[in-house]
């Protein structure tokens, strides 16, 4: 897939930045959980935010499906686990300078750079640099992540008994309900994104195939979605029209994913009972 992409080629191939290893690690992650290997799964999961945090963004998927397979308790467990690697990578840099570290590495508040956003060049650089409308997106970003939650992971996903112990409360998930969540987790957190850079493009370039097929459309017109999508990131400098066709690009798969959701989730509630 990497050879399809000339953008995509460019970061892997061309470039030195750490975008592709966070994403390996990901992707390593991801198929360790599809093995039932959870720890392990745990464990390169919180190797890749050591890397780049935008891993985080698959959290919201990752959070629901630890708890519809090991409850609470053991949740908490594994999640200690990604906390622990998270000190120990960072203790060098604790034990010498833990404010400027913290502040560096977890500056969530950081301000990008105009220039180089692919998502918001048809807006003015006051308007992309307010606080207010970061604000808004974020506000945006857990209202889409709370919708899928009501219209779909609630019907799809078991969360009664959570502070059950006994394996047999362990539920097992499909392999592709478990990519479903947490790819639609990581695209909603693009779609909202302050500001999406060229090397960006890895945080989602191999799931967009995937989420493409859940829409309920003809073949042509997915693969002019996605086809869409690549002349946006191969646009450079980007331009007021690229950016707009990103955000309607993304508007048509996050609608179509949405109605594929609730369609998925009825289907399944309804062979449940």
């Amino acid at each position: 897939m990497c050879c399809v992409s000339y953008r995509i080629h460019s970061i892997y191939v061309l470039r030195l930045f750490n975008d592709p290893v966070a994403m390996i690690l990901l992707y390593a992650a991801i198929n360790f959980l599809l093995y039932d290997q959870w720890l392990l799964g745990c464990v390169f999961y919180s190797l890749g935010v050591s890397v780049k945090m935008n891993i985080l963004l698959f959290a919201p998927g990752l959070l629901i499906l630890l708890l519809q397979r090991h409850r609470l308790y053991k949740s908490l467990a594994l999640l200690s686990v990604c906390a622990v690697i998270q000190i120990s990578l960072g203790a060098p840099f604790l034990l010498e300078n833990p404010v400027s570290y913290l502040l560096g590495a977890f500056n969530l508040g950081r301000q990008f750079l105009f220039k180089w956003t692919v998502n918001w060049r048809f807006l003015s650089e006051d308007i992309f640099s307010s606080r207010y409308f970061h604000i808004c997106l974020l506000i945006g970003h857990i209202f889409t992540l709370a919708l899928f939650y009501f219209i779909s992971w609630i019907k799809l996903y078991n969360f009664s008994d959570l502070f059950k112990t006994s394996k047999e409360k362990e539920e097992p998930i499909s392999a592709n309900d478990m990519v479903r969540t947490l790819f639609v987790s990581n695209f909603i957190g693009m779609c909202f994104s302050r500001s999406l850079h060229y090397q960006f493009y890895v945080w989602y370039f191999h799931t967009l195939h995937y989420l493409v097929w859940l829409v309920d459309m003809p073949v042509i017109y997915r693969l002019l979605v996605l086809g869409t999508i690549e002349m946006c990131w191969n646009t450079y400098p980007s331009t007021n029209i690229s950016s707009s066709s990103l955000h309607v690009c993304h508007a048509v798969i996050l609608l179509g994913v949405i109605l594929s959701e609730i369609k998925h989730a009825r289907s399944k509630f309804s062979k449940s009972k």
